[in-house]
């Protein structure tokens, strides 16, 4: 008879410790969702998630815009870094659209004399702010899709890497391979 009770009290085990408060879901705590309640102000001196607005509307205008960034070591540096990030996906990390992805999505090759000589800084950064026919948006987000991720300056910084090094750094990697 002993042993029939302990078979049934550990049997029982289980359930009990299942009924304790332990045993409630993540799911179902007492929590503040999105939206709830008084918002608390931003911290002092935080940056906003959401970056600094692109003040014009669409790729049209931005081909007479002029670089407000000097071209400087600094700004030719940051640029390259973002350019590596960002663009060397599809243009390559020479920009001569030799990457895997290169031809699959039809980027061009920055290096190019049209791209080097004929489009203006304006254009190249709207280009890099509104995306193209392939290319995503980084600096607004639109109907197609985009993102905010490159801030006003860093996309000049860009152009002043595409505009001032790319073709250098695209001969030396080529004499280096060689």
């Amino acid at each position: 008879m002993k042993k029939i009770s302990v078979v049934i009290a550990a049997l029982m085990v289980p359930g009990v410790v299942m009924a304790w408060p332990w045993s409630t879901d993540m799911m179902n705590q007492p929590s503040i969702k999105p939206q709830e309640g008084v918002m608390t102000p931003f911290p002092s001196r935080s940056v906003p998630v959401s970056g600094i607005p692109t003040t014009v509307a669409n790729r049209e205008e931005t081909r007479s815009m002029t670089n407000p960034v000097t071209v400087s070591e600094a700004s030719i540096k940051q640029g390259r870094n973002l350019y590596i990030i960002y663009c060397s996906v599809c243009h390559g990390r020479t920009g001569k659209a030799d990457s895997p992805v290169s031809a699959k999505v039809g980027a061009i090759d920055l290096t190019d004399a049209y791209v080097q000589n004929d489009l203006s800084e304006g254009w190249l950064w709207g280009t890099i702010t509104f995306g193209s026919y392939v290319m995503p948006a980084y600096g607004v987000v639109t109907e197609q899709g985009g993102s905010n991720d490159l801030s006003v300056e860093e996309r000049w910084h860009v152009v002043n890497y595409m505009k001032h090094a790319l073709v250098k750094d695209a001969t030396a990697a080529a004499v280096a391979s060689k």
